[in-house]
């Protein structure tokens, strides 16, 4: 596999990035239903509060010839989001952003990194040292999602 191409979205990003998103949760197999897919994510996020949202975090996305996945930390360590097109993934991409991600809060003093994996992410992440500090389940219009609080230090 060629070394994927990163480099930290720009607010030009944010309606792309809010495509990927809902691809990544729609597109391709899926531990969980049609109908939570949905209820997580009906239609890609865009517009203002989607730009702002991804304003206060850092983001750093994929993009051979196009978005491929993304991954987001906020100031806190709290890795808020990590989605891969279906079409991209076991190819490496999740490792790459990981790793940038993972500078990125050494560089600004963080200790440690946490996140709330979809049962989805939950193996790549573990696959990276992440260890689940609890299992937990989130309502989405009257869905429910299984999902871990999973953490690392760094």
């Amino acid at each position: 596999m060629t070394q994927p191409q990163l480099r930290p979205a720009t607010a030009a990003d944010a309606d792309a990035l809010g495509i990927v998103m809902f691809r990544a949760i729609h597109d391709g197999p899926s531990p969980y239903t049609q109908a939570q897919r949905i209820a997580w994510l009906a239609q890609p996020y865009g517009g203002p509060d989607w730009s702002a949202r991804l304003a206060t975090q850092h983001v750093v996305l994929a993009e051979p010839d196009a978005i491929t996945g993304f991954m987001t930390m906020t100031p806190e360590g709290y890795i808020d989001l990590a989605y891969i097109l279906p079409v991209a993934r076991g190819q490496g991409l999740f490792s790459a952003l990981l790793s940038w991600i993972t500078d990125e809060a050494r560089k600004t003093g963080l200790t440690r990194l946490s996140t709330h994996a979809s049962l989805m992410a939950q193996p790549a992440f573990a696959r990276h040292g992440f260890v689940i500090d609890h299992h937990e389940t989130v309502t989405r219009n009257g869905e429910t999602l299984a999902r871990a609080a999973m953490s690392i230090p760094v």
